[in-house]
Order: C-alpha cells, then sequence, then structure tokens
C-alpha cells in the first residue's frame, strides 16, 4: 500500500504536512480533535517523538490512533531513547499497524526537556537510522541478516536546515542522508528565505527528493523573542517582530506572515511543513490565505 505522502511525491505534487504532538497522558481526544481539522488540507500528519526530550505519548501508538481515525501520519522516530533493537522492533511494529511514513531524527538532548536525570542511549543517529531502514525495506536487520517475516515497505525521511552556519557541513550532511535512503526531507523553521533559495539552487539541486521549508506560525512579537533567545539557530528577522509588535491582532498577524511565506516557498521548494503549536486549528486559514485549497487525494 502507497501512503498519499509517497503518491503525491511521486506525481510531484507540492506538499502539504503539519505537525501534533502526542497526548502528555492516556486520553488523545485532543490530538485526534486537532488532526481532525486537518483532514482534506495536509498530505500527512507529524506525529513527534519526545521532542525537546520531553515526555509525550509513543509517536508509533499516537500516530496508530491517527491511521484509526482516517489519518494518514508521520511518524517520527528519535535515536535518543533506543538502542538499535528497539528502534528495528519499533520500525517493524509500526509497519504491520499500518504506518508507512516515518521520519528518521538524532533527536534533543535530555537536558532540554523535563527528565534531566534520565540517561540518552545514541547508539545510532539519523544517518545511520536511514540506513537501517533502507536495510529493513530490503528485508534484512541491523545485522545483515535476513527476517524470514518479510521486509518492510516505509517511506523514509530526513530533517534538514538550511540556514546552518557550516555551509559545507550542511551540504555534506544532506548528502549522506540522501545516499542512506531519504526519500524526502522536512526543514527546521525557515526565516531567511534568501538562505532558502540558496540551499534549493546550491545543494539540494543534485538530487530530486521533495524539499518541505518548515513554516512556523508566531503568535504574537513576545513569542518571536521568545524563540530567538530559547531556539538554536533561529533568528527571526527584526522586521517580522515590528509587524506583530504593531498589529492590534498579532495572532493573526502572525497568520498572515505564515501565509506569506507559505506563498514564498512555492517558489522554490516542494513543499511546506507547517506548525502551529497549539493553535494548529489555524492552519487551514493559512493554506486558504496562501491560496491553497482542499487537497484532491
Amino acid at each position: 500500500m502507497t501512503s498519499n505522502l509517497r503518491q503525491a511525491a511521486i506525481e510531484g505534487k507540492f506538499l502539504i504536512t503539519a505537525e501534533v504532538a502526542p497526548p502528555k497522558g492516556g486520553n488523545p481526544a485532543r490530538m485526534i480533535e486537532v488532526a481532525e481539522k486537518l483532514k482534506g488540507r495536509v498530505h500527512a500528519v507529524n506525529v513527534t517523538d519526545g521532542s525537546r526530550a520531553v515526555l509525550r505519548m509513543s509517536s508509533v501508538a499516537a500516530s496508530t490512533i491517527l491511521l484509526h481515525h482516517g489519518i494518514e501520519p508521520v511518524c517520527q522516530v528519535a535515536c535518543r531513547d533506543r538502542n538499535c533493537i528497539g528502534l528495528q522492533a519499533d520500525l517493524m511494529g509500526a509497519y504491520a499497524l499500518g504506518i508507512r511514513n516515518v521520519l528518521a531524527l538524532t533527536g534533543d538532548p535530555v537536558k532540554a526537556g523535563d527528565h534531566k536525570k534520565s540517561r540518552s542511549v545514541f547508539e545510532l543517529e539519523s544517518v545511520r537510522l536511514l540506513k537501517l531502514i533502507n536495510k529493513l525495506n530490503a528485508g534484512i536487520d541491523f545485522n545483515d541478516k535476513t527476517m524470514p517475516d518479510e521486509a518492510l515497505n516505509l517511506f523514509p525521511g530526513a530533517a534538514v536546515d538550511p540556514q546552518l552556519k557550516s555551509w559545507s557541513g550542511l551540504q555534506k550532511r544532506f548528502e549522506k542522508k540522501i545516499e542512506a535512503g531519504a526519500q524526502f526531507f522536512q526543514s527546521q523553521m525557515i526565516t531567511d528565505f534568501d538562505k532558502l533559495d540558496k540551499f534549493m539552487s546550491q545543494i539540494a539541486s543534485v538530487s530530486d527528493k521533495p524539499i518541505l521549508a518548515g513554516i512556523f506560525l508566531l503568535k504574537s512579537a513576545k513569542n518571536a523573542k521568545f524563540i530567538n533567545n530559547y531556539v538554536p539557530g533561529v533568528d527571526i528577522p527584526d522586521s517580522i517582530i515590528q509587524r506583530l509588535a504593531d498589529a492590534e491582532k498579532p495572532l493573526e498577524e502572525g497568520v498572515k506572515i505564515a501565509a506569506e511565506q507559505v506563498k514564498l516557498a512555492q517558489t522554490m521548494c516542494q513543499g511546506v511543513h507547517l506548525m502551529a503549536v497549539k493553535r494548529e486549528d489555524l492552519i487551514p486559514e493559512i493554506l486558504d490565505r496562501a491560496g491553497i485549497n482542499a487537497l484532491d487525494f
């Protein structure tokens, strides 16, 4: 079975994904409610895996719940908390449960989260995880042993940061992920579209893999300043912060800014990955303002 995301990528369509967080507890009602509002507007919904090292429900479990509600997930898989045995077990389980899209991540450091005394694993990182997924798709495990109960058929993606200060480092990392089997890329939050354009023309052009620009909904000038201060590698321009500060309704201005950025991304790459923390309900409005109608699957 081919996922909607994979099929749309093959057909060269403009890809749209959005991010939701699993519940912090046993009740997935809010996650389901949020994701339901994205039906027909995105090709798939990203389900985070311990993002920022903050405890939440398993991404595999949360992704499966969304599948049961007719919502296609991109199941994030991070290397921080599991060794290669646990990672392989989860990937096999995810596939058996119907999950087809996975995003291979290294994972945020434990010290960034809410369980600072926990021990990290990091037996693998994102490139080696991509290689592992490639092996499982070929029917062999980490030890190059044939799996007797059939191969997987996962559609693996990876993260990329076009605003990385080290241009050579960005290029090497991107090329390694392509070589390891990444089939699509979702970027970190984009604030400098000149750098995205440069990345697309000078680095991403060596590959035909879709790049989805990360678009973040800024809710206020205070929100933007907080992100600048506490999110590494992000530099929201003063002009955008001033727009938010001057706006009578900052959240509405944030929606306008996000829509403008979606339009910019349409001229540069093959998709967008929308992040609207705790206001995912506004994603359809962002897409409407950007002139993107409901998707035809």
